[in-house]
C-alpha cells in the first residue's frame, strides 16, 4: 500500500490538481493535515473524503510545527493503515516516476523494502511571472540554472531533495519533510527512480501570502530558530522591508533570459504536468514593461545583498579573531599576575 502525507494551508490555487495528479499515479491514501486554511483548501479536500482515500485532520495552530504534524501522519500511516511506503509531499509537489510509462504505484510495488528510504531529486518549474494564477500550463521549464547564476537573483541553491521511506511506526520525518531517519541502503536502478516537479511560486498572490504565514508562524514558535538564512526567514525579511515583489519577478526569467538559457541547458521544456493536470485559477501574467524594471530593480537589491551578507560575515569573522586576541591577552595578564604574586611572596621580608 502506497500512502501519501500533506500538511497544507491556503493551497486552494493547486491542491485539486496535485491530489488528481497523485491519486492517478495509484497512491492508495493521501492523509491531509489543514493548517487552518481560509481560501477553500478545506472545502476543495472534503470533496475527496467521500471517496475513502483522503483522511482529513485539522490543525489550526500556526507555529511551524511541520516536524510533529508529518511524523504522526507518517507514523499514523504504516500503524494504522499498513502502508509498505510513505511519501511526505507537499501540495505544490508533483510525484512521479522518472520513465515514461509506469505509474508511481507500479514503481513502489518493484521497489524492494531493503532500501529504507530512498532520495528524490526536486526541480523548480518556472516561466512568466504571474499576478495570480495555479501556473500549471505556463511554469513549464525545470529550472537547472548555475548556483552562482541563482545567488544573483536572491536564491541560494535549488530545491533540496525529498526522501520517501518504508513505512514504519517508528519513522521521525525532519522539518521541511527532506529527511527523515532511516539511511538509504543503496540507489535504485534508473528504470525505478523517481522526480518531483515542484511549484513553489506560482503567482504573486500566492507568494506574499505564503511568505506572509510562513514567517509569522516561525515568529510564533519559539522552539524553532531558523537561522536568518533559511530560504523561508530571507524571504519574510524581503517582505518586512518591502522588497519581495521583487524578488519573486527576479526569481521568472525574462524572455531574453529564457531563451539564452535554453540554448545553454539551464532551462529544460517539461509539459508533462501541464498536459493533465487543470489550474484552478486562471494566470494572470505582470506587464512585461513591469517585470522588465522589477527584474532590474531586483538584481541591484540582490547585489547589495549579497554585499551586505559578504560584509556581516567579515565583520563576524573580525569580530571572533579579536575575541581570540583579546583571550589570549587576558590569559597572559593572569599568569604575570600569577608571577608577579609568586615574586612578592618570595621576596618578602620576613620578621
Amino acid at each position: 500500500m502506497l500512502a501519501m502525507t500533506l500538511m497544507v494551508r491556503d493551497e486552494a490555487d493547486i491542491i485539486e490538481p496535485m491530489i488528481r495528479h497523485s491519486l492517478d499515479q495509484g497512491v492508495d491514501l493521501l492523509i491531509v493535515t489543514d493548517n487552518g486554511s481560509i481560501d477553500g483548501t478545506v472545502e476543495v479536500l472534503e470533496e475527496f473524503v467521500g471517496t475513502g482515500q483522503v483522511i482529513l485532520r485539522h490543525d489550526p495552530v500556526h507555529m511551524k510545527q511541520q516536524h510533529s504534524t508529518v511524523t504522526k501522519m507518517a507514523r499514523d500511516a504504516a500503524s494504522e493503515y499498513h502502508a509498505d511506503w510513505v511519501i511526505n509531499a507537499d501540495a505544490d509537489e508533483f510525484w512521479q516516476p522518472v520513465a515514461d510509462g509506469p505509474t508511481l504505484s507500479e514503481i513502489f510495488a518493484a521497489l524492494s523494502p531493503d532500501y529504507r528510504a530512498v532520495q528524490v531529486p526536486v526541480y523548480d518549474m518556472t516561466g512568466a511571472p504571474a499576478l495570480v494564477g495555479s501556473g500549471l500550463q505556463r511554469l513549464l521549464y525545470r529550472d537547472l540554472r548555475p548556483v552562482d547564476e541563482l545567488k544573483r537573483i536572491g536564491l541560494f541553491a535549488h530545491a533540496s531533495p525529498d526522501m520517501v521511506h518504508v513505512g514504519d511506526p517508528e519513522v521521525e520525518v525532519a522539518q521541511g519533510n527532506h529527511y527523515v531517519n532511516f539511511q538509504p541502503q543503496g540507489e535504485p536502478p534508473q528504470e525505478l527512480r523517481l522526480e518531483v516537479q515542484h511549484f513553489p511560486w506560482r503567482s504573486w498572490e500566492q507568494f506574499e501570502r505564503k511568505v506572509a504565514a510562513s514567517g509569522r508562524a516561525y515568529e510564533a514558535n519559539s522552539t524553532l530558530l531558523p537561522s536568518p538564512n533559511h530560504h523561508g526567514m530571507r524571504e519574510y525579511s524581503r517582505y518586512k522591508k518591502g522588497s519581495l515583489f521583487a524578488a519573486y519577478v527576479t526569481r521568472h526569467p525574462t524572455p531574453a533570459e529564457l531563451e539564452t538559457g535554453i540554448a545553454a541547458g539551464h532551462f529544460i521544456l517539461d509539459e508533462r504536468i501541464a498536459r493533465t493536470a487543470v489550474s484552478p485559477v486562471p494566470d494572470v501574467l505582470i506587464d512585461p514593461v513591469i517585470v522588465e524594471s522589477t527584474a532590474a530593480l531586483g538584481r541591484v537589491v540582490f547585489d547589495y545583498e549579497t554585499t551586505a551578507r559578504e560584509d556581516a560575515l567579515r565583520i563576524q569573522q573580525l569580530e571572533n579573531e579579536l575575541a581570540g586576541v583579546r583571550a589570549e591577552l587576558q590569559s597572559q595578564l593572569a599568569r604575570r599576575v600569577v608571577r608577579a604574586a609568586d615574586w612578592i611572596h618570595e621576596h618578602r621580608p620576613s620578621h
